[in-house]
């Protein structure tokens, strides 16, 4: 293990990537990124963590805001429930710690929003606490070096790849350590077409050894997307347009959008304004679309999002219940799906 350690350190140092939550010690900043890092590549991660940054320096800026503005900085990284758990936890640590951000593994794990992956990192990066992180990069270059056939997700003592990542770690300066890992993980032993050659464990690695790099790791099976059908209805009054706070447990919570009519499948323009919701939604008002969209389609993990927006125009004023007027040079300041600001800056152009 330990000369596994010091070739792997060695070319951490040698090769290392300059970012900017690294060679740092703030645990509010190191926290942030891993937050951010979560289902986020390093280059589209890296411009959100300097503008939320710029925004949120502190704890104490973080918890002060409205979470209207921490999701709008947040907006289109996706996952927002990541922006409002740092939200609620920066509020906790003001309130109930005095301020003080938690210096351990476990007062970490007390954090809405932090599992095991993200206390060992905060910890280990921040404090030098001896927690061995695993994440999908940790997982992939142990299961290779030990072949170790294990599904992805498994934690504590169901977990072969956690064990050994604890055997592994440098408990002299674990922060490094877990870096060079996840960095190995990241840049050498990659998911597709790994640079076995340039390894600098390739000589310690049993699945080069017994030619089993394409079955490790095992892949958990994907689960499938279910399409969903938005219709939204885009209702202008002069300079203004009707939204309201999306307050659903379910994607975008907190976001901003327009009425909304869901439908179970993909249906025409003419269909929509016969359904029932079109009609709960307008009662007995002869309102009809002005102007239909192309189809926007937008992916996330487990949903495939297909959605028309519908230009509405009446004689008479329309007060949707539940909505609010929000005219445009207020509108900027509104958080909103991607798909929604997809379909904003059209109506720009």
């Amino acid at each position: 293990m330990r000369d596994i350690r010091e070739k792997m350190r060695d070319w951490y140092l040698g090769n290392k990537r300059s970012l900017p939550w690294r060679e740092i010690k703030d645990p509010y900043r190191i926290w942030v990124s891993e937050i951010i890092l979560q289902q986020t590549r390093i280059q589209q991660g890296t411009d959100y963590y300097h503008h939320f940054l710029e925004k949120f320096p502190d704890l104490e800026s973080l918890a002060a805001a409205n979470e209207d503005d921490v999701l709008k900085v947040w907006q289109g990284l996706g996952y927002y429930s990541r922006a409002r758990n740092l939200h609620a936890s920066a509020k906790y640590v003001i309130r109930e710690k005095d301020g003080v951000f938690p210096a351990s593994y476990n007062a970490l794990l007390e954090l809405t929003g932090i599992g095991p992956y993200t206390a060992a990192a905060v910890a280990s990066m921040a404090f030098r606490e001896p927690r061995a992180v695993v994440d999908g990069n940790v997982h992939r270059v142990l299961s290779r070096l030990f072949g170790i056939a294990e599904i992805p997700g498994l934690q504590g003592a169901s977990s072969r790849i956690v064990q050994v990542a604890g055997d592994l770690l440098d408990r002299d300066d674990p922060g490094t350590h877990n870096q060079a890992l996840m960095e190995l993980g990241a840049l050498v032993c990659t998911s597709r077409q790994p640079a076995c050659p340039s390894c600098p464990l390739s000589m310690h690695c049993t699945a080069l050894r017994e030619d089993r790099i394409p079955e490790l790791p095992v892949r958990a099976k994907s689960p499938l997307r279910r399409k969903r059908y938005f219709h939204y209805l885009v209702i202008q009054e002069g300079n203004c347009l009707w939204m309201g706070r999306r307050e659903t447990k379910d994607i975008w919570k907190g976001l901003y959008e327009f009425p909304l009519i869901e439908t179970s499948r993909n249906i025409s323009p003419v269909a929509l304004v016969r359904t029932r919701a079109w009609m709960d939604f307008f009662g007995k008002q002869n309102v009809r679309p002005t102007k239909v969209s192309e189809l926007f389609r937008h992916i996330l993990s487990h949903q495939e999002i297909l959605a028309r927006f519908y230009r509405i125009q009446s004689n008479d004023p329309l007060h949707p219940e539940g909505y609010e007027k929000v005219c445009d040079r207020e509108l900027h300041r509104y958080p909103v799906p991607k798909l929604i600001s997809r379909y904003l800056d059209r109506l720009s152009d």
